[in-house]
């Protein structure tokens, strides 16, 4: 990478109020470190995202990587397969993870062919894609904006593409729900976060990070049209689905 990155220091001091979270210069630097703590099976999402790849994705077709931030599902990729098996876009709202996203794409694999648009994905003109991933980013969007735009990809995607989407989830019974957030903080703690920064971040996310239940998702994918819908990973409240069009 061409920045350093550092480890996540950002809710370590008390804070008079505390502000919602945003994906600044300050998340930017220490996004890696923040995202290995912070998402349970992040790294192992990561590793599948190839494997589906090869298995799913049209030998030179195009892929979205929507809400890229620095650009781990494209290196992801490009270290499984070869410049010519796929094109990618990358697609990000942040000026600060655009730019070291291109960066690190310039460095890393500059033999395949991505590129990192800064843009709202509710208003990206899409072409036809064989694959699209939705990383932990339409949790988000406005819970009203979900249903249009997942319509929108469903119909962006060819026949036999595929969708991913990698969400952190609710649990709609209220008693499961507490004891998977009560463990999800003790995977944080295990990973040298303390009770004040697991608090404060919590603050800085209501509201700006709504989640949805497996039931609402797998809903919402069936009524735009997708044909079969799985969810093939969970750790705790933490779910990857893959959904495919017919």
């Amino acid at each position: 990478m061409t920045d350093a990155s550092y480890r996540d220091a950002i809710f370590t001091t008390p804070l008079d109020r505390v502000a919602s979270f945003s994906f600044d210069e300050r998340v930017v630097a220490c996004f890696p470190d923040m995202i290995r703590r912070s998402v349970p099976g992040y790294g192992q999402i990561l590793g599948m995202l190839g494997e589906i790849a090869a298995r799913h994705l049209r030998h030179g077709g195009h892929v979205y990587d929507l809400g890229c931030s620095l650009g781990a599902v494209g290196l992801a990729l490009a270290g499984r397969l070869a410049p010519d098996a796929f094109t990618l876009t990358g697609v990000d709202l942040s000026p600060a993870m655009v730019e070291r996203a291109r960066a690190t794409f310039s460095d890393e694999c500059p033999e395949h062919r991505i590129e990192i648009v800064e843009c709202d994905i509710r208003h990206l003109d899409y072409r036809p894609a064989s694959m699209i991933v939705l990383n932990f980013t339409l949790q988000f969007l406005a819970p009203g904006d979900r249903e249009a735009l997942i319509d929108k990809l469903f119909a962006a995607l060819e026949p036999g593409g595929v969708l991913v989407l990698s969400e952190k989830i609710v649990a709609a019974d209220e008693q499961e729900n507490a004891w998977l957030v009560e463990r999800y903080h003790d995977f944080k703690r295990a990973n040298g976060y303390s009770d004040m920064e697991i608090s404060q971040k919590r603050t800085a996310l209501e509201n700006v990070l709504v989640p949805d239940t497996l039931e609402a998702h797998h809903a919402r994918l069936s009524r735009a049209g997708f044909s079969r819908v799985t969810t093939w990973f969970q750790y705790l409240n933490f779910a990857s689905m893959i959904a495919f069009k017919d």
